[in-house]
């Protein structure tokens, strides 16, 4: 019987065939050999264990058209960054970071800033300034107030989106407002570290319409990018593309070369500072990284 993986909880993982049942299915021992683990989001064919209590095993997994380590899914066609634009201060670095990887795995990412609704003029034209001369699509929303709201549920439609960010963004708020099937936990913000705490724990398959899912991933702090070769960060930088042929060097890193396109362009305005700044941040730890 074949299905997709609903959720997965401590090496169970929920099976859904199409029929409104839900299989609670483990994994056979031949994954661990090959070293696969089922994703939630995958299409999986299952052997029935016990029709009455709906039990069963992973037997095989599909081929995925994409997969994500972190947060740790596959098959998605988006993705839904959310971050605040206030409390917490939105860490641009990690929002970057984020859409990096998502261009490696040629995932479409969409940026999506919430809590517009305690943030000042001044800083929402800021993030305005930093993303719109990218081309990713940007939503300013308040969940609170639910503005903006409409135009992500468009967004969602007849696809399978990831909505993914930090602890404490109001992602869970997000989603609760998106369906009703699942009520999501939300959290509140430390005062002491201005961070959110973690509600989600495990990545999870939601129904939003009809071929329309969203995937709640648990909030993450960090985002680590070691498998990127340094030459390549230049490439997940999308904007940097339309200045690079005024670059006097083919394969030009924007770092130190002379007449280069890209840093005529960040000196000009058509490239935010910030972007410029992370990219040279993330191609020097990913230089440090080959070396060591």
């Amino acid at each position: 019987m074949q299905g997709t993986i609903m959720k997965g909880i401590a090496g169970f993982y929920y099976v859904n065939t199409g029929t409104r049942d839900i299989y609670e299915c483990k994994a056979k021992g031949i994954f661990r050999k090959e070293k696969t683990k089922p994703l939630v989001g995958d299409q999986v064919e299952i052997e029935i264990l016990s029709e009455a209590e709906k039990t069963g095993n992973i037997v095989k997994i599909h081929e995925r058209k994409n997969e994500l380590i972190r947060p740790a899914v596959a098959n998605i066609d988006q993705a839904l960054v959310v971050f605040a634009a206030a409390m917490p201060e939105p860490n641009l670095n990690l929002l970057d970071r984020f859409l990096l990887t998502m261009e490696k795995q040629e995932i479409r990412a969409v940026i999506c800033f919430n809590k517009c609704d305690l943030a000042d003029e001044e800083q929402l034209n800021y993030l305005r300034s930093v993303y719109e001369p990218t081309g990713y699509e940007l939503h300013l929303i308040s969940v609170k107030k639910e503005e903006g709201i409409a135009e992500i549920r468009q967004l969602l439609q007849g696809r399978i989106t990831t909505v993914a960010g930090p602890s404490g963004v109001g992602k869970s708020s997000l989603m609760n407002l998106l369906q009703d099937e699942i009520c999501m936990q939300t959290g509140s913000i430390s005062d002491k570290i201005e961070r959110g705490k973690h509600t989600t724990r495990h990545a999870q398959l939601i129904q939003v319409a009809p071929e329309s899912y969203i995937v709640d991933t648990p909030g993450f702090s960090s985002l680590a990018v070691d498998s990127l070769q340094p030459e390549e960060v230049r490439r997940f930088f999308v904007e940097f593309a339309d200045y690079e042929d005024a670059c006097r060097f083919q394969g030009c890193a924007h770092i130190h070369e002379p007449s280069c396109g890209v840093k005529d362009a960040v000196s000009g305005g058509s490239i935010s500072p910030q972007r410029y700044e992370n990219y040279k941040q993330i191609y020097e730890e990913c230089k440090s990284k080959r070396r060591y």
